[in-house]
C-alpha cells in the first residue's frame, strides 16, 4: 500500500508546486488579517469538489476580528466506510510582514532551483499544501479507509491563535470524540518530530513619573529613569539568573534549552509618529513590554513572581518608584509523550521515507498545539511539515519542492497507520 501511495504523491508534484504557489499568491498578512476569507474559500472549494464537507467558522469577537478584517478559518471532514479515529491536519494561513531584503517578489510564487519561494512559502503554506495532496492521495488510493481525515486552515496564528484554533478549540472542534490525532505541518524540519514547545509570559510593566519643564527636570520626576532603573536590574540580576536555568525538554535550537526573556518595546515620553520637534517635557509614563519564554521545569507562579519581586524590590529601594504591572497573555509549556500513537507513527514513516532515524524536538516559540491541549484537551498531537525553521519571517523565504514531497509522503501513511491501527 506505501509504494502505491507514495507514487501517486509523486506523480502529483508538479500539483503540489503549483498549489503552494497559489496559496502563496493569497496575501495574508496579519496584522492586520489581510483575505482571510479569499483564502479560507480558496482551500474549502477545492476539498469540497472532492467530496469533502466544508464548514467556515468566524473567530467573531477574537482580537482583531471586524467585518473589514473577518478571522475567516475553514475546515473540512471527510468520513471513511467505517468506524475508526479521526486525524487531522491543522495549518494556518496567516503570515507575517514582508519585511525588507527580498531579491523575489513575495507574493508571486516563484519557482525556481528546486524551491518555491514568498512569504509563508515555509511558514506554513508548504505545509497546508503538502497536507492536502496528502490527504488527497490517500483518499484516492485508498477510498475505503476506516475514521475520518480532517483538514483545517485556521488564522492569526502568529498573533496568538486566538481567532482560530483558539476559538475552534472551544467549540470542542479539536477535542474527542470528534477528532483523536492532530499532526501541524509547521516548518520544523523535514525529519523532525516537534514535540511540543516553551512556555510564553507576556508582560507590560509601566513607570509612572511627574511631568515638568524640560529645562527645569529637578522639578519633574522621569519615569524613563524610573524605567532604566528596571532595565539595570534585569541585565545584571534577572538576565544571569535566566541564563543559568537549563532545560531536559529537547528545545531547537541549542540556545533555546534555557529560559529566555527578550524586551519587545520601550515606549517613553511622548508619542512618535510627528514631523518637527519634540517639546521639552520631563516624561510622566514609560512602558516596556517583555517576552518571557519559559521551562516546562517552571512554573507560571515562578515565571511572574520572579518579576514582581525585582519590581517590589526597587520599590523599596528607590524614591518614588511607582509601577503598574499588566500581563497580555500567557500559556504553559507543552510535551507531548513520545510513546504517542501520532509521536510514534510520524517518526516510523519518516524513517521509511527519509531513511534514517526521525529526530525529536521542542519548538522555542509557540504555536497553535499550545490551544489544542489547553482548551481541547486533546494531547496526541505534534508539530511535523516541510521548511527550515531558521527561514520562517526572512526575506527570500522559501520551501524545498523535495521536503514537500517527503513530508507529504510521511503525512499519508502516518494518517493511514492511525485510521488503520497499525502504528509500530
Amino acid at each position: 500500500m506505501r509504494d502505491e501511495l507514495f507514487a501517486r504523491i509523486e506523480s502529483r508534484t508538479e500539483e503540489l508546486v503549483e498549489l503552494t504557489a497559489d496559496l502563496i499568491r493569497i496575501p495574508t498578512i496579519n496584522p492586520p488579517g489581510d483575505v482571510y476569507v479569499d483564502c479560507a474559500r480558496f482551500i474549502g472549494e477545492r476539498l469540497g469538489a472532492r467530496g469533502f464537507e466544508v464548514q467556515y467558522v468566524r473567530g467573531e469577537g477574537s482580537p482583531g476580528d471586524s467585518d473589514r478584517y473577518p478571522r475567516m478559518n475553514v475546515i473540512a471532514r471527510r468520513q471513511g466506510s467505517r468506524p475508526g479515529p479521526c486525524v487531522h491536519f491543522n495549518g494556518h494561513t496567516d503570515v507575517v510582514e514582508v519585511g525588507r531584503g527580498w531579491t523575489v517578489a513575495p507574493f508571486a510564487g516563484v519557482v525556481r532551483d528546486g524551491k518555491v519561494y514568498g512569504r509563508g512559502a515555509c511558514d506554513m503554506k508548504g505545509g497546508i499544501a503538502a497536507a492536502i495532496i496528502a490527504v488527497e492521495a490517500l483518499v484516492e488510493t485508498r477510498p475505503d479507509f476506516p475514521g475520518a481525515l480532517e483538514i483545517s486552515g485556521t488564522v492569526d496564528e502568529e498573533t496568538g491563535g486566538y481567532g482560530g484554533v483558539a476559538y475552534m478549540a472551544r467549540q470542542g472542534l479539536f477535542s474527542r470524540p470528534r477528532v483523536d490525532h492532530v499532526i501541524i505541518p509547521e516548518p520544523l524540519n523535514v525529519d523532525r518530530v516537534c514535540l511540543g514547545h516553551r512556555g510564553v509570559w507576556w508582560g507590560q510593566i509601566e513607570t509612572f513619573g511627574r511631568i515638568a519643564h524640560g529645562s527645569m527636570p529637578f522639578l519633574g520626576d522621569s519615569a524613563i529613569r524610573h524605567m532604566s532603573a528596571v532595565l539595570e536590574r534585569f541585565e545584571h540580576e534577572l538576565y544571569p539568573h535566566l541564563d543559568g536555568k537549563r532545560t531536559e525538554m529537547p528545545v531547537a535550537p541549542e540556545g533555546a534549552r534555557r529560559s529566555t526573556m527578550n524586551i519587545n518595546s520601550v515606549h517613553g515620553g511622548l508619542s512618535e509618529g510627528f514631523d518637527g520637534l519634540p517639546s521639552a517635557v520631563v516624561a510622566d509614563s514609560c512602558r516596556v513590554v517583555v517576552d518571557r519564554r519559559y521551562l516546562i521545569e517552571e512554573s507560571y507562579d515562578e515565571v511572574r513572581g520572579e518579576i514582581v519581586d525585582l519590581l517590589e524590590r526597587l520599590k523599596r529601594d528607590r524614591p518614588n518608584f511607582q509601577y503598574n504591572l499588566k500581563e497580555m497573555w500567557s500559556v504553559p509549556p507543552t510535551m507531548t509523550d513520545r510513546d504517542a500513537p501520532v509521536v510514534r507513527a510520524v517518526a516510523g514513516e519518516i524513517e521509511a521515507v527519509l531513511g534514517r532515524a526521525a529526530d525529536y524536538v521542542i519548538s522555542p516559540g509557540t504555536y497553535d498545539q499550545k490551544h489544542i491541549a489547553r482548551l481541547g484537551h486533546l494531547h496526541d498531537c505534534i508539530a511535523y511539515g516541510p521548511g527550515i525553521l531558521d527561514l520562517a519571517h526572512q526575506p527570500d523565504e522559501y520551501v524545498a519542492i523535495d521536503d514537500l514531497v517527503a513530508s507529504a509522503k510521511v503525512m499519508a501513511a502516518s494518517a493511514w497507520a492511525l485510521m488503520t491501527g497499525e502504528v509500530a
